[in-house]
């Protein structure tokens, strides 16, 4: 397994990072606890969650096995770079302050209950699950500066954050001599290209370490041949757009990967890996068979022509073109 520094945080995280989306809701604890052992002795350390992560009446779940798993002892706390997520709203209870978004109040009991679930007394990257345009700066990072300031979280993080987003919270924290982010999670893989617009550039610049979600895009970049209706993949094909005409794609990326001998989801995770902004491919896992290749899709650099040739068949998103690349150059004269 490779690692990589984490932003600009002095932790070392492994290349693959195991999205625990589904434990407690298509997942069980049982094998949701054979999935984290055997990451473990794959070399895998790095583990993400969310508060909201569990299934329909089942917010917090994920977060209860995970906690779980961690009191089995063994040093498996010790071993993992532990991240999960606040903003969603936790009860279906119409109570003030609890709808989705983030405050000093909402963030300060949400990070309390995780912490409990979790059953540790600290996480190593705390992440805002989504922007929210109402909280002051001056309110945010006092919140977590607090929060470090006490133990409770390590590092702050965000999630599906804008570029200018990043550029407008990382100085403001620079400005008062705080680390600021050390990562954004936003979802990125052959089929979805815009974060190279702004958000992979900004997150470069400002020494943001990218952790990119669904880098087989739900399943589509998995070699599948037939979509199961009501899967994940078959809602992933209508969320992008997806009609019959995209399938000869498909079909050209299967046969790219059968011409330089590798599985098409080590493929697809090594090309997302390739971008000088990632550090580390958050993978869903449901079973045990969805770890395989993860080992080889870390150590794996694609050739040049290999990248060239993956450009060219998904050089297009949604129909519209898109040249790869930073903006303003991949849309301006």
């Amino acid at each position: 397994m490779q690692y990589m520094k984490l932003g600009r945080a002095n932790v070392e995280v492994s290349r693959v990072c195991i999205g625990t989306m589904h434990f407690g809701s298509k997942t069980t604890e049982a094998d949701a606890f054979a999935i984290m052992d055997k990451a473990l002795e794959m070399g895998i350390n790095f583990f993400d969650t969310a508060n909201v992560y569990g299934g329909e009446g089942g917010r917090g779940r994920s977060e209860e096995i995970i906690g779980n798993w961690f009191s089995q002892g063994g040093g498996r706390r010790d071993r993992v770079v532990l991240a999960t997520k606040v903003y969603g709203n936790m009860t279906d209870d119409p109570l003030p302050n609890t709808a989705r978004g983030v405050s000093a109040y909402k963030i300060r009991k949400h990070v309390g209950d995780s912490l409990r679930r979790l059953q540790t007394d600290h996480i190593d990257l705390y992440q805002i699950h989504h922007i929210d345009v109402t909280i002051s700066l001056q309110e945010f990072w006092r919140t977590f500066a607090r929060l470090e300031n006490d133990g409770d979280i390590l590092y702050a993080g965000t999630s599906n954050f804008p570029g200018w987003g990043l550029a407008k919270y990382q100085s403001y924290a620079w400005q008062r001599g705080l680390v600021g982010f050390v990562s954004e999670q936003t979802q990125y893989n052959l089929l979805s290209r815009y974060p190279e617009l702004e958000v992979l550039p900004a997150a470069k610049d400002f020494g943001i370490g990218v952790i990119p979600y669904m880098p087989l895009a739900g399943g589509l970049l998995t070699g599948k041949k037939q979509i199961v209706a009501g899967s994940r993949t078959a809602s992933v094909w209508n969320e992008y757009g997806f009609t019959a005409e995209r399938q000869p794609q498909l079909n050209a990326f299967s046969a790219l990967c059968r011409e330089i001998g590798e599985k098409e989801h080590v493929v697809a995770i090594a090309w997302t890996l390739a971008h000088p902004a990632v550090t580390s491919a958050i993978v869903g896992v449901r079973t045990l068979s969805h770890l395989e290749g993860l080992e080889r899709a870390a150590e794996l650099q694609l050739s040049a022509e290999t990248l060239s040739q993956l450009d060219e068949i998904f050089n297009i998103n949604k129909g519209r073109p898109l040249q790869p690349g930073p903006a303003p150059q991949a849309f301006a004269w």
